[in-house]
């Protein structure tokens, strides 16, 4: 239960000081009486003094002025609706899902390392809409701008480096796939999240981040993989790693030399894109942690 005006609810100390004023005047009254006539006179002019009738009148002044008051204040319950307007961020996640990111470097491998990492930002977020789009040679949405985050789990568990058959990396593409997403229209933050090994075949990357930068859309990378990389599944079902022409095994690496092992990534609105060795996505507002 709250209140319109609390304050008002002193004015319930006032009873006890109206209780006094109440017997006060009843004595005096009484003594008033005495001095008029003798008792047995007055008893025949005005009747036999009821003090239980005057108790109880009493006592019922003083229980409503305390409803008064206690109405004054204005007591509420119950619940209502109340239209709010929030600003939100809408949210792209940019999934890589070229054959390199089965790699396993990272345990258990660079695509499941970042499905996890996405998960665990799907428990965190609130009243933000969130999509997906994968991409390789070629990117597509696997998912629209929702707050449907259930949903959101369904298709992200769908991705699969056989889900785009177009070979390659091409980032460039991925970026403006996530920008004709959002709605510039509206006037809440746009953000794109790359999760990627960073083999940027199409050499595309920073001209996308820069048409990016100039609508205002902030991007993230967050590389996914050991600077020493390592060997690509063969992905025909009977084990092994791919291997060149001459036989040796086809390493996988990032495609970026971060300075230091955990270097901080830069925030893309001026154009610049790079990425950590291990990135952590995590917080509300996506934050890079250290491992």
């Amino acid at each position: 239960m709250t209140f319109a005006h609390l304050w008002i609810l002193h004015f319930l100390w006032l009873l006890p000081v109206a209780a006094f004023v109440l017997v006060v005047h009843g004595r005096q009254k009484k003594k008033a009486m005495d001095r008029i006539a003798d008792p047995d006179l007055l008893i025949r002019l005005i009747g036999k003094d009821q003090m239980g009738r005057r108790f109880v009148k009493g006592l019922l002044l003083l229980i409503s002025l305390g409803f008064m008051v206690f109405a004054l204040a204005g007591p509420r319950w119950g619940s209502h609706y109340q239209e709010v307007s929030q600003k939100g961020v809408d949210i792209m996640i940019l999934v890589d899902v070229s054959p390199s990111m089965l790699v396993e470097d990272i345990k258990p491998n660079r695509l499941e390392r970042a499905r996890r990492e996405i998960l665990d930002l799907l428990r965190v977020v609130q009243g933000d809409r969130v999509g997906l789009v994968a991409f390789s040679g070629a990117a597509f949405v696997q998912c629209p701008l929702t707050l449907d985050y259930a949903a959101l789990q369904m298709f992200l568990g769908a991705l699969q480096p056989d889900l785009i058959p177009v070979p390659g990396t091409d980032i460039g593409t991925a970026i403006e796939t996530a920008i004709s997403s959002f709605d510039f229209e509206t006037e809440t933050d746009r953000v794109i999240l790359l999760i990627t090994d960073g083999e940027d075949n199409e050499k595309k990357g920073f001209e996308a981040a820069q048409k990016a930068a100039g609508k205002g859309v902030k991007i993230f990378v967050f590389g996914m993989g050991e600077t020493a990389g390592g060997p690509i599944p063969a992905g025909d079902g009977k084990g092994g790693f791919k291997k060149d022409d001459a036989g040796k095994l086809i390493l996988s690496k990032p495609g970026y030399i971060p300075p230091e092992p955990f270097s901080r990534g830069e925030n893309t609105s001026t154009g610049k894109i790079s990425a950590s060795s291990g990135a952590t996505l995590c917080g509300k507002r996506h934050r890079r942690c250290r491992h």
